[in-house]
């Protein structure tokens, strides 16, 4: 199946809002309700949206949703089976992410830093479409805008599960190895799984300023 990948722009809000309100977790995925939004909110701000809930969980979570990709807060790219989105990566800057208690990105990963970095979060891929290279797909995407937007690695922030989970949002390690990352730092059952786009060295300081080439 060949998946068309595309960052995710205003104009892409609709496709957005549709695979969340339709087809990511259709099945009773547990993650869902979910529109990916807690990665950019600090705990603050997540335990007001919490309260908001009421009897409306996706509809409140959809509504902070449609605000972010607004303001384009929301980072990523979506896979299309034709016109219809089937996958979701969030993926930006590591910067672009917020300290928050749901730790999107460990603390021991940003304190193991490997210059300027590229994080994926978070993947969710609709029904039927699992285990059909779609997260493959979207993954492979990251390391290509990465490298060409000159940053020194990309990571990704595996669990390690007691069990085989299918509902593993953070992507399972054996993901990252086929795409060519490797095992960076590991703490209790998270692991950093890092591509090194550049020679990262010891001395090397996240957001460093790059060579003149």
């Amino acid at each position: 199946m060949k998946n068309e990948i595309k960052p995710l722009t205003l104009d892409l809000t609709p496709a957005y809002l549709d695979f969340f309100d339709n087809r990511a977790f259709s099945d009773g995925n547990p993650n869902g309700p979910c529109y990916c939004n807690a990665p950019v909110m600090d705990t603050a701000s997540i335990r007001q949206m919490e309260r908001e809930f009421g009897d409306d969980c996706k509809g409140v979570l959809r509504r902070y949703a449609t605000k972010q990709l607004a303001e384009e807060k929301i980072r990523g790219y979506l896979a299309f089976d034709g016109n219809m989105p089937v996958g979701w990566c969030n993926a930006g800057d590591m910067d672009a992410y917020a300290v928050n208690g749901f730790q999107f990105i460990p603390d021991f990963a940003r304190q193991n830093i490997c210059g300027r970095t590229m994080s994926v979060v978070c993947f969710a891929i609709a029904p039927g479409y699992r285990g059909k290279g779609v997260a493959s797909a979207l993954l492979e995407r990251v390391v290509a805008d990465a490298k060409a937007l000159g940053y020194a690695a990309v990571e990704g922030y595996a669990h390690v599960p007691k069990e085989r989970a299918y509902y593993d949002f953070k992507g399972p390690i054996h993901l990252y190895e086929k795409a060519g990352f490797m095992e960076a730092a590991r703490l209790d059952d998270r692991v950093v799984m890092r591509k090194e786009l550049k020679d990262c060295g010891s001395k090397q300081q996240k957001n460093a300023p790059e060579e003149s080439v």
